[in-house]
């Protein structure tokens, strides 16, 4: 199980044995044994991983799975898969262990944790904070915890320069190997802003907007674009400096219903 769900179940534990004998009785619990840091890794040393076909896993490729009371589908395929959002990453406390498809976790390889992607697939991934860019093999489920996106090996997150922060906005592209070769990094040049909403029509898109302003979200505005020949009107909140500003607008739309917010470069 991933980091998260651990974390839930010791805590329920504690808070059940607590509960059952006197007052009295109870002794603090004592703190935690601190987490070894891993060992520093060179990351001009470690290759990325080289997109290969595979055969879908026999394991952890359920139809749909439910952790901490929430259910997801694990798509059909990986082809065309993109999407921009949070990464964080997992290190000492599960190297060696098992992971969702049945391997054991090298936090030195280039493997990283996806919630819906088929296993295994392969994606590069971006920090759209300094332009640097991976490729990784996803061979487990996670992460689950609110607004991540994928969960990277202590190698991925080393090359990716975000071991200090412990988390950073990415970029995830699926590569379909042999034949796609990955695509040139992106760098946010300017600003990354929350995309709110978009729609065909102004007065819909208007609407949206006067909710989130009502509510003291923002900065909100509109950006108008043209899509596959469709003219769009899209609702941007921001701009989103780092992940702790990105993590409290996410929360604070989906108090106003706004649950599918995602990541935009513009």
């Amino acid at each position: 199980m991933r980091r998260a769900v651990r974390s839930v179940f010791i805590v329920g534990t504690g808070l059940l044995l607590g509960a059952c004998g006197p007052r009295d009785a109870q002794k603090p619990e004592p703190p935690p044994e601190p987490v070894p840091q891993p060992p520093p890794l060179d990351a001009g040393s470690i290759p990325d991983a080289v997109p290969r076909r595979e055969p879908r896993s026999p394991f952890g490729n359920p139809v749909f799975y439910e952790v901490l009371g929430a259910r997801y589908y694990v798509l059909a395929g990986s082809v065309g898969y993109r999407e921009r959002g949070v990464a964080s990453w997992y290190g000492p406390g599960f190297h060696q262990g098992r992971t969702s498809s049945g391997e054991i976790y090298d936090m030195n390889k280039m493997t990283a944790a996806h919630k819906t992607l088929p296993l295994p697939c392969f994606a590069q991934v971006t920090n759209l904070r300094n332009g640097k860019s991976v490729v990784v093999r996803i061979n487990d489920r996670g992460p689950f915890v609110a607004n991540r996106l994928i969960d990277l090996s202590y190698a991925a997150a080393t090359k990716l320069d975000m071991l200090r922060e412990g988390t950073t906005l990415v970029e995830v592209r699926t590569l379909e190997a042999p034949d796609t070769p990955a695509p040139a990094p992106i760098v946010a040049k300017g600003d990354l802003y929350i995309a709110a909403g978009a729609f065909t029509e102004e007065r819909n898109a208007e609407r949206m907007l006067a909710t989130l302003r009502s509510a003291g979200i923002g900065p909100a505005f509109l950006r108008e674009a043209t899509v596959g020949g469709r003219h769009l009107y899209r609702v941007r909140v921001g701009p989103v400096p780092d992940v702790p500003e990105f993590d409290r607008l996410v929360d604070e739309l989906r108090g106003v219903g706004v649950a599918d917010a995602q990541l935009a470069l513009d």
